[in-house]
């Protein structure tokens, strides 16, 4: 079946992949159908909106080389809650999970044992500002997995403009200074280069961490 951004495929996990729980195995299945010190905070703000309607008119980069989903995706969605600005939780045929975006990393703010490491709380707000509540659609990447090690699922998280345009918040995150790209796997991942390029131009900016906080 497809769908309005890409196609629903009937996949089957690596079998290098665990599946620790029977109800991660069936959202799975489902999907057919090192941190610098603070120097100052220097946030962006973005504009709160009504659930389940995305801003319109946040404070980030307009320059998105992202549009459109390059791989299978899962539509519909809505996010439940932010955990941070790399984490985030939506229901999966009525299970809810959490969701570990690809091709980003940001400073710690809920690790336990960890302290809260310079613009955590910045790029959090800016994950809750843009997607709590929102309506998303989440993009999946066979070369990265289904799953992490701590039993996250694996995903690009595009928001659903009201015009029904998408953007890329993983992009956007790094492009705006509140991640930093970050590879994990062995292989490059789908959307790496326009990441990289993001962070560049980031960093050209001073954007974001990359001016307050110190190298």
């Amino acid at each position: 079946m497809s769908g309005v951004w890409g196609e629903r495929v009937d996949y089957r996990p690596s079998m290098h992949i665990r599946w620790p729980r029977a109800a991660v195995v069936l959202a799975a299945v489902a999907l057919i159908g090192t941190v610098p010190a603070c120097s100052s905070s220097g946030s962006e703000e973005s504009v709160p909106s009504a659930a389940g309607e995305a801003p319109a008119d946040a404070t980030i980069p307009d320059a998105t080389i992202a549009t459109t989903p390059r791989g299978e995706v899962r539509e519909g969605l809505v996010v439940d809650r932010v955990v941070d600005g790399d984490t985030v939780k939506v229901t999966l045929d009525g299970e809810q999970v959490s969701v570990r975006l690809i091709g980003i990393n940001t400073p710690e703010t809920v690790k336990p044992g960890s302290p809260i490491e310079c613009f955590g709380p910045e790029s959090s707000d800016f994950a809750v500002d843009l997607l709590d509540g929102q309506s998303i659609v989440l993009e999946f990447d066979e070369s990265q997995g289904y799953l992490d090690r701590y039993d996250r699922v694996l995903a690009y998280v595009w928001r659903v403009l009201p015009d029904g345009t998408l953007r890329l918040f993983n992009e956007e995150a790094v492009r705006g200074g509140f991640a930093y790209e970050r590879q994990y796997s062995d292989g490059p991942y789908a959307w790496k280069d326009a990441f990289d390029d993001a962070q560049r131009n980031a960093q050209e900016a001073g954007a974001g961490l990359w001016s307050a906080c110190e190298s």
